[in-house]
C-alpha cells in the first residue's frame, strides 16, 4: 500500500516538468490525480502514462489566472473522485525578463497573474473541499529566485511573484492550521525542465549581472536537479511523513543558492 492510498490530489501545471513528475510520483503512492493545465496534448499524455502504470488520473483544461477556470477544474476533480486532500499549486511561468524601464505593464501583469494570482485562486477554491475532507495539505511551487537569490538579470516580476508565494504560504499555514490543513512551499533551483525555453528576454545583457561559481562547484550535483527531486520533496510534505510540518519553504537545489 502506498503512502497516499485513498487520497485525491489536484496538480496545476501537471502537463510537464515538475508538475508532471510530481503527479506521477503521487500516483505511484496511490493518490488519484487531477492534472490541471492549458497544454492539453501533454496533459493527456501524462494522464495516459499514469493510467498505464495502474494509477487513476484525469486531465482538466485550466488557466490558473482565470477564476472560473480554476473553480470549474477543482469542482470537476471533486465530482470525479469524491473528495480533495492534496493541492499542488505548481503552475507558473518565467515570463518576460527585462530591465525595469523596458518591462511593460502587461508583461509584469501576466507573470503576477499566473504565478501569484494563480496560487491564490487555486487555494481559494480548494480550501472548502479540503475542510470537508477533514484537512489536507497544500504545497506551492516557489523558487530560489526572490527568496535566496536576486541575481537573475531582469527577473523582477518573476522574483516578486515567487517571494509573494512564500509569504502567502506562510499566511495560509496559520490561517488554515485549525482546519488541519498544512501549507508549505518548495523552492527549486536549477531543475531540468522546459520552462527556460519559454522564457522571454529583452536587453538583459545591459544589466551586467552575472554570478561565477567557484572552481569545483561545492553544491550537491553541482546544483543541478531533476523533477523527481522536487516530486520526492512534495511527497514528504503531503504525506504523513510531514504531518507536523507547516509554514516552511524547502529549498531543492543541492545547496547551490547558498553560494549566491
Amino acid at each position: 500500500m502506498g503512502m497516499l492510498e485513498s487520497k485525491v490530489a489536484f496538480v496545476t501545471g501537471g502537463a510537464s516538468g515538475i508538475g508532471a513528475g510530481t503527479a506521477r510520483r503521487l500516483a505511484r503512492e496511490g493518490a488519484r490525480v487531477a492534472l490541471a493545465d492549458v497544454q492539453q496534448e501533454d496533459g493527456e499524455r501524462v494522464r495516459d502514462e499514469i493510467r498505464a502504470a495502474g494509477g487513476e488520473a484525469v486531465y482538466l483544461t485550466c488557466d490558473v489566472s482565470d477564476a472560473a477556470s480554476v473553480r470549474d477544474a477543482i469542482e470537476a476533480t471533486v465530482r470525479e473522485f469524491g473528495r480533495l486532500d492534496i493541492v499542488f499549486a505548481n503552475a507558473g511561468i518565467n515570463g518576460m525578463w527585462a530591465p525595469i524601464d523596458e518591462l511593460e505593464p502587461d508583461e509584469w501583469d501576466k507573470t503576477i497573474a499566473i504565478n501569484l494570482r494563480g496560487t491564490y485562486l487555486t487555494v481559494h477554491y480548494a480550501v472548502p473541499h479540503l475542510r470537508r475532507a477533514g484537512g489536507g495539505s497544500i504545497v506551492v511551487t516557489s523558487s530560489v529566485n526572490g527568496n535566496r537569490t536576486f541575481s537573475t538579470p531582469g527577473a523582477s516580476a518573476y522574483s516578486t511573484s515567487k517571494a509573494g508565494q512564500v509569504a502567502f504560504a506562510k499566511m495560509m499555514a496559520l490561517e488554515l492550521g485549525r482546519d488541519g490543513i498544512r501549507v508549505n512551499a518548495v523552492c527549486p533551483g536549477a531543475i531540468e525542465t522546459n520552462i527556460d525555453e519559454r522564457t522571454q528576454k529583452k536587453d538583459t545583457e545591459r544589466l551586467h549581472m552575472s554570478v561565477e561559481f567557484p572552481e569545483g562547484h561545492p553544491a550537491l550535483h553541482e546544483g543541478k536537479g531533476e523533477p523527481v527531486d522536487v516530486a520526492d520533496t512534495v511527497l514528504f510534505l503531503v504525506s504523513d511523513l510531514g504531518r507536523h510540518v507547516s509554514g516552511v519553504e524547502l529549498y531543492v537545489d543541492g545547496g547551490a543558492s547558498l553560494l549566491k
